[in-house]
């Protein structure tokens, strides 16, 4: 048996925070492989389904954000499983909007969610960090990760979103680097750009070709040849300043 803990904050307040985002995919993957219905259950919400012939139990702690370990510690103590049978699915502002990484260990990286897991159950689970961005100043972090995701995210998200439940299966079998490479190809099979540098390289400027310029210079109307006066004030002043030649 396996335990995978989405982390957010309960309550339709805080439903499209970028904050919920581990929420957001606990609910991808129970509608994806048809989980059973949601119960409280370990301070939480939980919900069984299989993955790839393993057992899992999804879980979505209901003790708020900062307390995200009672509820999964509990969980975990229940069924009598270590860190190791744990993966979490959590926002990181320290990677690009829709940027996913996965790795087992770690610190906090500031994120209260996470803290509280670690004091918990220690810090050897797997963490699916879900890129959300950074605000750019520390002082605009707390308001970033508490507001909603803008229209223009659900272009990536939803896709992101879907992706990480067709794919959970080899988080199951624990094949990680599968499991990354799977949804960023699915991020670019969408054309949604994971970052700057899984960007397409821009096209290069077209150039026309001698043959196309020259039929653009043909298409241009020829002005006919200037013709000078051969008399008149305006023949006098010419000669006298081109000395009289022709």
């Amino acid at each position: 048996m396996l335990v995978f803990a989405g982390l957010g904050n309960p309550g339709a307040k805080y439903a499209d925070n970028r904050h919920n985002v581990g929420f957001m995919a606990a609910d991808a993957i129970a509608r994806r492989h048809s989980f059973s219905p949601w119960s409280k259950k370990f301070q939480g919400l939980i919900a069984e389904g299989t993955l790839d012939g393993e057992k899992i139990v999804l879980i979505k702690p209901q003790t708020f954000m900062n307390l995200s370990g009672q509820s999964v510690g509990e969980a975990l103590r229940f069924y009598k499983l270590g860190p190791e049978a744990l993966t979490v699915f959590y926002d990181e502002i320290d990677l690009a909007a829709g940027k996913l990484r996965v790795k087992v260990g770690g610190g906090s990286g500031g994120h209260n969610g996470i803290r509280s897991l670690d004091q918990h159950v220690g810090n050897a689970y797997r963490r699916v960090r879900i890129g959300v961005g950074h605000p750019g100043v520390k002082e605009m972090v707390h308001g970033h990760v508490l507001g909603d995701f803008a229209k223009a995210d659900r272009e990536w998200l939803d896709v992101l979103l879907d992706a990480i439940a067709g794919d959970a299966g080899l988080l199951a079998k624990g094949d990680d680097n599968s499991f990354m490479n799977r949804v960023t190809l699915a991020l670019r099979d969408k054309l949604v750009p994971t970052g700057d540098d899984d960007r397409p390289p821009p096209k290069a400027p077209k150039v026309q070709s001698q043959k196309a310029q020259s039929h653009i210079r043909q298409a241009r109307p020829q002005q006919a040849p200037t013709k000078l006066p051969e008399s008149g004030p305006m023949a006098a002043m010419l000669k006298k300043l081109f000395g009289g030649k022709d």
